[in-house]
This record gives structure tokens, sequence and C-alpha cells, in this order.
């Protein structure tokens, strides 16, 4: 009786637990980074403001890390955001991306239980073998591999973690908080709208029956419209689906975190054609899979972080987890073609007007508005880096955001943006500079056409052959 209340006292207490920590841990990053600010401020010599800042982000990295590892839940989804090569420092790159499906894993006693419960039939007969060890273990949820007794094909199957539901909504709340205080003080932007896409995105992945739907929606689409489906999707497997657990084919390949390791174990030069030609095609496809899931389906999968991405034979690409989807309304599909055609063609009355379209609400604080909005449309809603620069910050001084002031961003458009973002990590990782706008031209135009709103003779891309050359430039 006394355990049952402590542990009770104990679950009551978690929330505040969490939020205590996260405000002292966020507060004490926030303001190391600030302090480091004005100190650099006073100094002249470039040298050592760069060695300021770089002792400062290895200091910010080992707490952010820590943040994210020890409470887990939302901050591990933080940091598959924040650990990118083109957002972040190297230092916090290098710490945060080893958090990708580490997640502490449900012990697998209450695995077990929770299959048995959810399929309503003995663990034993369903599966001839089953590995305890969990391929990953994620914020959510982790995944086994395991071969059915029935069928025996193998299978991977994911199990929910009981009790986070709550625990990630608190995190939320928190977040929405810190990121209304970011506003106030250092970023010209509507954050606060894209963590309510978050909240309402994050309720959604813990329901796996339409994660399951959304997995073979995207995957008919993938198929019925291509010769080859530019990347691999699992199947899901029939009458094993239910809130809590996700029985789904088991896709053998490579993370493409480990891409570079998996090359060099070949004898395969890194940096040499063979390796570079493999990288391109692997970017190739995703980009191409992206572009018919937003501009041609207006549905697609919203969470392309390295943990979700498997290399195959071959050079083939596998897209895990469909947790993360998003089906975006017609106008803000055919909205956000007609700013790709944009960005495409650097046409700066297009883009004032497809701000308009989408509802994107700014306040410009330069002479050259035109010219800055197209540029910060490139820095949201494209993957190219600008010459010479290998991080986009936002609370950089060449940012943007400090001469148009974002006031309001439609909460669904959020996993655009996001998504173009990972998008822009994966190809900074993978030494790839190039422009998804001007690989997507031919579906934008295709999209705009369909509705009415292209006429043939103005679709450029048909023209010029642009799809065949997209990714030429690669190496610049």
């Amino acid at each position: 009786m006394l355990e049952e209340f402590r542990q009770t006292l104990a679950d009551g207490l978690q929330p505040w637990s969490r939020s205590v920590q996260f405000w002292v841990r966020a507060a004490d990053i926030y303001t190391g980074c600030k302090v480091c600010q004005i100190r650099a401020g006073l100094v002249k010599d470039v040298e050592v403001r760069e060695a300021m800042w770089e002792r400062q982000h290895e200091l910010a990295a080992d707490k952010m890390y820590s943040l994210c590892s020890e409470l887990g839940g939302l901050f591990l989804k933080a940091a598959q955001i924040l650990g990118k090569p083109d957002l972040a420092p190297a230092a916090w790159v290098k710490k945060l991306v080893t958090l990708c499906d580490k997640a502490p894993a449900t012990r697998i006693e209450v695995v077990k239980q929770i299959i048995e419960k959810e399929l309503c039939r003995g663990f034993d007969d369903v599966f001839e073998r089953f590995d305890e060890e969990p391929v990953g273990s994620a914020s959510i949820a982790q995944v086994h591999r395991a071969r059915l007794r029935s069928s025996q094909t193998y299978v991977a199957v994911k199990v929910q973690h009981p009790g986070v539901e709550y625990l990630m909504q608190v995190d939320i709340h928190n977040l929405q908080a810190f990121v209304l205080f970011l506003q106030k003080t250092d970023i010209n932007f509507d954050l606060f709208s894209l963590t309510k896409e978050v909240e309402k995105q994050i309720g959604y992945e813990f329901d796996f029956l339409r994660e399951a739907n959304a997995m073979e929606r995207i995957r008919n689409s993938l198929t019925s419209n291509n010769k080859k489906p530019p990347v691999f999707i699992p199947r899901v497997i029939q009458d094993m689906v239910t809130r809590d657990v996700l029985v789904m084919e088991f896709i053998e390949g490579t993370p493409i975190m480990n891409l570079g390791n998996e090359i060099a174990k070949r004898g395969i030069d890194p940096g040499g054609k063979i390796a570079s030609m493999a990288k391109q095609k692997i970017l190739q496809n995703l980009t191409l899979a992206y572009g018919q899931m937003i501009l041609r389906d207006g549905f697609f999968h919203a969470d392309p972080h390295p943990g979700n991405i498997l290399v195959c034979k071959g050079s083939e690409v596998a897209l895990l987890d469909y947790g993360q989807v998003k089906e975006l309304p017609e106008s803000l599909r055919l909205g956000y073609a007609n700013l790709v055609l944009a960005m495409a063609d650097n046409n700066f009355s297009r883009a004032v007007e497809s701000y308009k379209e989408l509802g994107i609400c700014t306040v410009r604080n330069c002479s050259d508005g035109e010219v800055e909005l197209l540029k910060l449309s490139s820095r949201m809603f494209d993957t190219r880096m600008p010459p010479g620069v290998t991080i986009l910050s936002p609370f950089s001084e060449e940012s943007s955001l400090n001469k148009i002031a974002v006031q309001s961003f439609p909460e669904e458009l959020y996993s655009v943006l996001r998504t173009i973002q990972l998008l822009r990590g994966l190809s900074v990782g993978l030494g790839i500079n190039y422009s998804c706008a001007e690989q997507w031209r031919p579906i934008a135009e295709e999209a705009l056409f369909k509705a009415g709103r292209l006429k043939g003779r103005d679709m450029t891309s048909r023209r010029r052959g642009i799809f065949s050359r997209i990714f030429r430039r690669g190496r610049d």
C-alpha cells in the first residue's frame, strides 16, 4: 500500500520535475550564449572572437546533449532538428547527431505484455523469433526485428512506450513558453505557430493505425505514379496493427548517417567519383519522392531525419517511420508550388505573390525588401546553401530575419519548412549543394497547370530539360 502511494506521488510530481529541469537548463544554455555574444562584440580580432564562440559552442553542446538525453521525450526530437550541419555549430552537430534512436528502451517483459494485449494472441503463437534488443528506440516507440511463425518472414515490430504521451504534452507546453520568449528577444519569426503544429503532429504520432494508413497511401501513390518508386516504403502486415503496435516488412539497409563508414569499409574512397555518384543518386531519389509527395499529392512524410533513412543495396533508399505525415490544403499546395517557381526563377514579384497566397505575413526593415524576401524564401524553403556559407543560423547578423520579420506563419506550412530543413541537413552531410526548387520545378509546373493556373507555353522546365541537369552543379 505504501509502495503504491509512493509510486502515485512520484508519477504526480514527474511533470513538475521535468518542467523545473527544462527551465533551469534552458536558461543556463541561453544565458551562456548571450554572455558570449556580448563579450565577443567587444573584441575586434576576428580569430579571437571565433575562438571564444568555439569554446562556448562546445560548452553549450555538452549541456544541450545532457538536456535532450536525460529528459528524452520531445527533446530527442529537438535534437534531431538542432543536430543538422547547416543549422547548428559543428560542436552541436557532433554531440546531438548521436541521439538518433537512443531513447531509453522499454523492458522486454513489458513489450511482450503490450503485444499480447494489443494483438489478442499469445506472443509465441505469433513470433518464431523475436530479437529482445531493439533495432532502435526513439522518443515515442521502439522497434524490434522478429520472424513471423505463420509466414517465416522477417518483420519490424514497432511498440509504443507506455506513459510517454502525457509527458510529451508537458514538454511541448514548456517549449511553447520558451519560444514566445525568444520571439520577443531574439528571433523575428512566428515560432509559436510552429510549436502549435508540432503539438498537433505529436498527438498523431501516438496512433499507429493512422501511421499504417499513411504508409500504405504514400507507398501506393509513389508506386502507381513511377515506373520504379524513388524510395522503398515498408509494407504493413495486415491484421497486426493497433493504436500501440505496428508490424511491418523489415527492410535491410545502412542508416544514412553511417554511410561514410560503410563506403570506407568496402574499400571505396569516400571522396571519390564512385562515392559521389552514389550520394547524388541517394539525394536525387529522396528529393524526387518529396517533390511528388508535397507538390503532386499534398500528402507527405514529414520527418526525414537521418534515423528514418536507410541506404539499401545499389544505393537505393528506404524511408521509414510515418508517424509524422501532413496533408496540405489545396490552397497551400498550389501556393507553395508557386513559391517553388519563384525560387527556381529568382522571380521577386512571384515570391511576394506567393507569400500573400500562403498567408505568410512579413514586415520589411530594409530598402531592398523584395530581394531580401526572395533570399528569406530560399533560406526557409530551398536546400541550396549560399556560396561560402556552411551554417544558416537565425541568430547570425547576416540572417534575413534581421531585415524581414515574419509576424505570422501558417501552422500547416511548418511541416514543409521542417522537411526542407532536414533535406538540406542531409545534403550538407553528404557534401552536395543543390536546389530542391530546381528539381521540383517540373512537378510544381504540372500542379499549377492542372489547376488551370499555368499555360502549356509557360512550362519552362519542358523546354529547357531542367530535370535532367539538376545535380550537375552538385559539387558547387
